[in-house]
């Protein structure tokens, strides 16, 4: 009889963590979930769930023990709106969730850690204009990330790397690209940029207006990858023998504009933008998928336009149940 391995997942009531539970449980592995709280929108699939908060080391030391692998995916997070105005708190609660995670990893001999880190680690210099060169894994230093989540996230990283040099923990580190699709945050301040786009279709299609409002001049730049390609490179770059960080995005780059129009379209409506005063991170930012491929065979396939469509249609849900509501 062939072992199932055990599987311990942090930040499993969050958006990719809970997709990720679903993914691996598939898979065939017996997965423990670990978050602050239950996902929000859909029951978890995993074979268990601890509410612990792993700030505090015992908490991380119950989260791994008798796991064969450990997905570190905890942290406190959430859009522009958030990350950039949180910066001391962002800084300290990942900083003791992540220690606490690997140094736990290592006295339980889990045998490999996946870090989820982010493209916000690259340096500001270097995502200036609109339209710039792919970012390629190579041009993280020297470093320069816009806010406290992006230097957390590569303190992060080298952490991870000397606890594979120093004490022999298998680490594997993916940078991800505007993860986006259903069963995620989509209101209260925390949501990412397509998320919040479907929001604000939905409500402008819901009550009849014909506009909406956009941070910014519209023409900043990002990739967006669907959750489904996210899930799928993670357990690609978790069974690989590469254990440098390695981009895990979309190499499609488009500008919140047209981020806006295609969403609009999927909604069957035509929307005019009121662009206003916003947090808007970096000018531009794209994903180099150079080494993705060379190093999986593999890059994420599924469009731009068929992943929003998905995401879209639950948003709008998640709306008009709310607008119901409170309209009653």
């Amino acid at each position: 009889m062939i072992k199932k391995k055990k599987i311990a997942i942090t930040g499993a009531g969050g958006f990719i963590g809970h997709h990720l539970v679903t993914y691996l449980r598939k898979k065939g592995c017996f997965v423990r979930g670990i978050d602050l709280k239950l996902p929000e929108y859909k029951t978890s699939d995993a074979d268990e769930f601890l509410l612990l908060d792993l700030r505090k080391k015992e908490n991380a030391l119950e989260a791994t023990k008798g796991v064969d692998y450990v997905y570190a995916l905890a942290a406190d997070m959430g859009g522009m709106g958030y990350i950039s105005s949180h910066n001391a708190l962002i800084l300290y609660n990942n900083a003791a969730i992540n220690l606490n995670t690997l140094e736990s990893a290592r006295i339980n001999k889990v045998k490999r850690l996946f870090y989820s880190s982010s493209a916000c680690i690259y340096p500001e210099y270097k995502q200036i204009k609109a339209k710039l060169a792919p970012l390629k894994e190579e041009d993280a230093y020297p470093a320069q990330p816009q806010d406290a989540y992006g230097w957390e996230k590569l303190f992060t990283e080298l952490i991870a790397r000397y606890y594979k040099e120093d004490y022999g923990l298998e680490t594997r580190v993916a940078r991800f690209h505007n993860i986006f699709g259903p069963f995620g945050t989509w209101d209260g301040g925390r949501e990412k940029a397509p998320a919040a786009i479907c929001r604000k279709v939905a409500i402008a299609k819901l009550t009849g207006k014909n506009k909406i409002e956009i941070w910014g001049d519209g023409k900043q730049t990002r990739s967006f990858c669907y959750i489904d390609d996210c899930t799928k490179g993670i357990y690609k770059l978790m069974m690989s023998d590469f254990s440098e960080p390695l981009n895990i995005g979309q190499d499609r780059m488009v500008t919140i504009d047209q981020l806006v129009d295609i969403i609009s379209e999927i909604a069957g409506v035509k929307l005019k933008k009121n662009h206003i005063l916003g947090p808007q991170g970096v000018r531009g930012r794209n994903s180099d998928n150079s080494k993705l491929r060379k190093i999986l065979k593999w890059e994420p396939e599924i469009s731009l336009e068929k992943g929003l469509e998905k995401t879209y249609k639950w948003i709008e849900r998640q709306v008009e149940g709310n607008y119901i509501k409170e309209t009653k």
